[in-house]
């Protein structure tokens, strides 16, 4: 019963993932505009930021045209196929789950926050200007 389920939903995904992509792509916001002093300064702290997602999931895609529209050159690692990111978030994150923003302070220590709505909010607080 497992592996018919999987099956069921790789498949979705190879159908629905092209048409999926292509309108993120045809509906992709144009970025904010800051001064270069600003958007450097938005750049160094985006270091401290990596978005583990899914190429095709839509609560992804949400996240992705949000850090498009305010211009956030946040690191990606695609948590889909297994390999060091995937292990990652599961280890350290916790959960399998994406889309998951990972924070980590000037400490070195790391918040994991996951839910598409929470990460549009703290971006939109964290980077939209006054």
């Amino acid at each position: 019963m497992k592996s018919i389920v999987r099956s069921f939903f790789k498949t979705l995904r190879v159908l629905l993932g092209p048409p999926l992509l292509l309108w993120e792509w045809l509906t992709r916001p144009s970025g904010l505009q800051r001064l270069p002093a600003q958007q450097a300064a938005v750049d160094q702290e985006c270091r401290s930021l990596v978005l583990y997602h899914y190429k095709t999931c839509p609560f992804c895609m949400k996240v992705r045209q949000e850090m498009r529209r305010l211009s956030l050159p946040i690191q990606r690692q695609d948590a889909q196929a297994a390999g060091p990111a995937r292990d990652e978030l599961s280890s350290q994150g916790g959960r399998l789950k994406v889309p998951c923003l990972k924070i980590t302070d000037a400490a070195g220590n790391s918040q994991w926050l996951y839910d598409s709505g929470k990460i549009k909010a703290y971006l939109q607080q964290r980077f939209t200007p006054a």
